[in-house]
This record gives C-alpha cells, structure tokens and sequence, in this order.
C-alpha cells in the first residue's frame, strides 16, 4: 500500500481567509480613524479661520469707528475753518472799506456849500440817503451840483424839499439820493 499523503488545504484556505478579514478589518478601522483624523483636523482648521476672521472683522470695526470719529473731527475742523474764513474776508473787507468812510464824510464836508446843513446820513449798499436843511433851494441845487462833480459820488436824485420851521428860522428841509462809487484810495494814502 502506498500511502500517499494527503494534505487537507482546507484549513490553509480558512486561515487565509481569517488573515485577510482581520487585515481587512484593520485596514478599515485604520482608514475609519483617518477619514475621522481628517474631518476633526478639517473642522478645528474651521474653527481657527472662523476665529481669526471674528479677530479681524472685530477689529476692522474698532478701527473703523476710529476712522468715523476722525471724519467728524475733520469735518468739524473743515467747518471751522470756513467759518474763519468768511470771518477773515469779513475782516479784510472792513479793513478795505475803513478808509471808504472816512473819504466819502470828508468829501462831504468839503462839498456841503454855506448855509446847508446835514441832519442824517444813511448808507444802503452803494447808496446814500441824505436829509437836512437849507437856507434856499439854490443852495441844495449847488449842493447836488457839488456832489455830481466829484468821483465819489454820481447821480444825485432829489426826492423832495419843503418848507420847515427850526426854531426860529424858516428853512427849507430836503432829502436826496446819492450812489457811491467805489474807486480805488488816492496814492499816498491808506
């Protein structure tokens, strides 16, 4: 009798098998926990750029109620500075007109003839009123001639004469108009 051997591969085969679940299952408990690894590493990388731009949109807001308020102080300022500037045009005009005054009462003075008088001077624009009295109508008639002659002053209008009583004396009270002209201060003079 030969005996042969007989080997039995079942067994092998089993064992095989055991082997490649249990690698199987190793491999797919290995790849669970880095599919896991890499949704918690994903979601904390989340949470740190949700942060971090929390941080900065905090302090973009921050800064930029800084930047308004600065606004608001330059645009107070910019008021501010207007408003000394239209003070300082007003100034320089004042100090343009100062020698106007005292040019137009001074050419007054040396056109007002004998025996009239000035009882109100008012100025409205490039316009003055006069009122006063005279002696005679010829007087206020020269007056106007006077006032016509000069540079300062053009086209004198009487609005009216009338006979008036002061004190004593009976006199002829007028009113009239008169326009300024703005010329330049004779040279020599402020």
């Amino acid at each position: 009798m030969t005996t042969g051997i007989r080997i039995n591969l079942l067994p092998h085969r089993q064992l095989r098998r055991a082997r490649r679940q249990r690698l199987f299952a190793v491999l797919a408990v290995i790849v669970a926990g880095l599919g896991l690894a890499a949704v918690a590493i994903g979601q904390v990388q989340l949470i740190n750029a949700k942060n971090a731009q929390d941080r900065r949109n905090t302090f973009l807001r921050t800064e930029i109620v800084k930047l308004d308020k600065q606004i608001s102080e330059i645009k107070q300022l910019r008021d501010k500075t207007q408003d000394l500037l239209a003070r300082k045009n007003v100034v320089e005009a004042l100090q343009g007109n100062r020698t106007e005054t005292v040019r137009l009462f001074d050419e007054l003075a040396r056109r007002l003839p004998e025996g009239l008088y000035l009882k109100s001077v008012k100025q409205s624009g490039d316009s003055l009123a006069l009122t006063g009295y005279a002696q005679s109508s010829a007087r206020v008639s020269t007056f106007m001639r006077a006032l016509d002659e000069t540079s300062l002053f053009q086209d004198p209008a009487l609005i009216e004469v009338k006979a008036a009583q002061v004190g004593n004396l009976r006199v002829n009270e007028f009113s009239m108009n008169v326009k300024i002209t703005h010329l330049a201060p004779p040279r020599g003079k402020p």
